[in-house]
């Protein structure tokens, strides 16, 4: 109960320091931002009046007040280029960003384990060679890269998949699957060839401890002791690992999105920073945030369940 205690003070301290970055941040920027929307040839009335609508002709103190009440309620304004409710606008775009990253996550997940198992078993071997090698490949090679030759590939020589067409998951979940799958495969490649890297070096150093050697002696069978125990204790790191890359694939999935032209956070981020849509920008901003900081918080608790010595802290 403690640990979980000061895992959430954690948390709520991270969410406020994020908020306040946020508001500072959009605060230094040079220049007038009423200025930057409207354009050089404004009247000084018609940036008077967008001034008092964003707020920004008022003291810092009660602009940091009125935005950290928002942001506990979850209203971030009304969208200049829309003029619609920012938060409106993220709901209708959330679940397509959000699908993406988690398919991304759960690819990587599938694919990494066993090729870094596979890896650490067959050391030296051809086997751990060609797996390297694959490595190499996804380390090297960008996501957006990735996406243009599968689209080239799967979707224009052997049209397997429709490409930049979405279906929503309410309207056809399989085809909605389908619309996805290529950009989450893109997507997925420099994360697997991380997490493949990371579990093979964990599970050779576990294997080389005084307890595999004690488990050997006991007459357990080698599938036993790499799965059962080896495994168990390798996972720590590369669970680390998956809940930084977390973030990693949200940033990523912005540009996928623009490869493969869905309709999440990536095309309404691009068109508010180009539209200078200040409260959607921030919006935007501030969710990428939360869910990077939540993911963060549940490997937090998830180290609990692997490690028996977290759980007597």
């Amino acid at each position: 109960m403690e640990y979980l205690i000061r895992r959430l003070l954690t948390l709520l301290l991270t969410v406020f320091f994020v908020v306040v970055m946020t508001f500072a941040v959009f605060r230094i920027i040079p220049g007038n931002p009423a200025l930057a929307i409207l354009g050089a040839e404004a009247t000084d009335e018609q940036i008077e009046m967008l001034e008092a609508k964003l707020g920004t002709n008022r003291p810092l103190h009660e602009q940091f007040a009125d935005w950290l009440g928002g942001v506990f309620v979850l209203n971030f304004g009304e969208s200049l280029r829309f003029s619609e409710p920012v938060l409106d606008l993220i709901a209708s775009r959330f679940p397509v960003t959000l699908s993406l990253a988690l398919m991304a996550l759960t690819i990587t997940i599938v694919t990494a384990v066993p090729l870094g198992i596979i890896a650490a078993r067959s050391r030296g071997k051809a086997m751990d060679m060609i797996i390297s090698v694959g490595t190499q490949f996804g380390l090297a090679v960008p996501s957006f890269w990735m996406g243009i030759m599968l689209i080239l590939l799967f979707g224009l020589i052997l049209k397997w998949f429709s490409v930049s067409t979405y279906v929503p998951w309410s309207e056809n979940p399989g085809l909605a699957f389908k619309s996805m799958i290529l950009p989450s495969v893109a997507l997925a490649i420099p994360q697997i060839a991380v997490v493949v890297r990371y579990l093979r070096t964990t599970m050779l150093e576990q294997l080389s401890l005084d307890y595999v050697r004690t488990a050997r002696s006991k007459g357990l069978s080698e599938t036993v002791i790499q799965y059962k125990h080896v495994l168990k204790n390798a996972l720590l790191p590369v669970i680390t690992v998956v809940g930084i890359n977390f973030g990693e694939v949200l940033a990523g999935s912005l540009v996928i999105e623009q490869v493969f032209t869905l309709p999440g956070f990536g095309s309404l981020l691009i068109t508010s920073i180009g539209n200078r849509d200040y409260p959607l920008v921030q919006g935007l901003v501030m969710l990428i945030a939360f869910i990077v900081i939540i993911v963060n918080f549940v490997v937090d608790l998830s180290y609990r369940w692997l490690d028996p010595k977290i759980r007597i802290m």
